[in-house]
């Protein structure tokens, strides 16, 4: 008897897609301040799984200290990457200054919460070597 397949939960499907595509986001404030306590990181987290959601994405994963926030998000191919984020920066921007105005100091800060850059690393799947060996071994057509 042969092991019946079990759908992979992470493996999502849309209409015309089957797709399984990961981001790993850093964040930093802006000149690295120390602006996150606790309850802003749990606060940012909440605001934050809310424009996942608003784009179709999934927030997987949170964490942070008080410079920089740590965010695994899982999202659909129609969703540009860097439209995610600048809705994830200013929408937290704009909730976390207006809610913690005695922690975030808007002078020190220079009216901006989150700096200008910010990474993204694309993750899950197979290591490349493993889908680069894959390709290299496919048949060409004769």
């Amino acid at each position: 008897m042969s092991p019946r397949w079990e759908p992979n939960s992470d493996v999502r499907r849309g209409r015309h897609v089957v797709y399984h595509l990961h981001a790993h986001l850093v964040f930093v404030t802006r000149f690295r301040r120390n602006a996150f306590n606790d309850e802003m990181l749990t606060r940012c987290e909440e605001i934050m799984r809310n424009v996942c959601i608003d784009f179709g994405a999934d927030l997987i994963d949170f964490n942070g200290e008080e410079d920089h926030v740590h965010l695994l998000v899982h999202y659909p191919p129609k969703v540009a990457l860097s439209n995610l984020v600048n809705s994830l920066k200013g929408v937290s921007s704009r909730y976390l200054r207006a809610e913690f105005t005695s922690r975030v100091n808007r002078a020190t800060l220079h009216g901006h919460f989150w700096s200008g850059s910010y990474f993204a690393g694309s993750c899950g799947g197979a290591p490349l070597q493993v889908v680069k060996d894959y390709i290299e071994n496919q048949k060409r057509p004769t």
